[in-house]
């Protein structure tokens, strides 16, 4: 904006758009824009142009556009709440991420990675029954949720593994306890290897009906099921 554009503007100020000029500018949750900015955004994006706030000048626009949501944003279009003008301008390149019920083949190595970016100095494993209960859980959230679970878990453990007491309350709880058939601390790969053993029995060995429940192709579990 420029200065004197409203109360409280004493100064000339660059906006977004500017400040992305030859570079990228990402837009988060682009499914939640409304309307009315939708057709703002459009226009920047049609002309490559824009003016500040305050301004008559008309500056010209240099940046690449990446945007996310996690909002359907086809259906959003369909429904009327997302400009199909602007749906077709921005979706030249679509990424499409599936949620995090839908590929539990990776929640293992996501753990793993998310513990070592949490806590760097600390060597942190699951206890074979906390992981356990996240395989069993739904994850409304996606990853932003799993984070907060983990960064929760990390204040809450003294050393250095993370127990299911270490988790919320509210995660899910499997319909029978899983056996404790090995020590308190193994690698992630071979916990949720137990795990889905286990889960196989519970299923009276349908390896169909077990691979639909946790959201993962049949091959994908043949795979889980064999030793490394």
């Amino acid at each position: 904006y420029e200065k004197g554009a409203f109360t409280g503007a004493t100064q000339r100020k660059i906006g977004l758009v500017e400040a992305a000029a030859g570079g990228t500018l990402f837009l988060d949750e682009l499914g939640d824009i409304p309307l009315s900015l939708q057709v703002k955004l459009l226009r920047l994006l049609e002309t490559g142009t824009f003016r500040r706030v305050g301004g008559v000048e008309t500056l010209r626009a240099d940046f690449r556009l990446v945007a996310a949501t996690h909002r359907g944003v086809k259906e959003m279009v369909e429904a009327g709440t997302f400009r199909r003008d602007l749906y077709y301008r921005i979706s030249a390149f679509p990424i499409h991420l599936p949620a995090l019920r839908e590929r539990r083949e990776d929640l293992g190595v996501l753990v793993e990675n998310l513990l070592q970016r949490l806590a760097p100095e600390r060597t942190l494993h699951l206890a074979p029954g906390a992981f356990e209960r996240l395989m069993a859980y739904g994850f409304p959230g996606n990853i932003r949720e799993l984070r907060n679970i983990l960064e929760r878990a990390v204040l809450l453990s003294d050393g250095d593994s993370i127990g299911p007491e270490q988790l919320p309350e509210d995660l899910a709880p499997l319909p029978a306890a899983m056996p404790d058939k090995q020590p308190a601390i193994v690698p992630l790969d071979e916990a949720e290897r137990n795990y889905v053993r286990w889960a196989l029995e519970q299923k009276g060995g349908d390896k169909k009906a077990l691979a639909e429940a946790l959201g993962i192709s049949e091959r994908t579990l043949y795979r889980k099921l064999e030793p490394n």
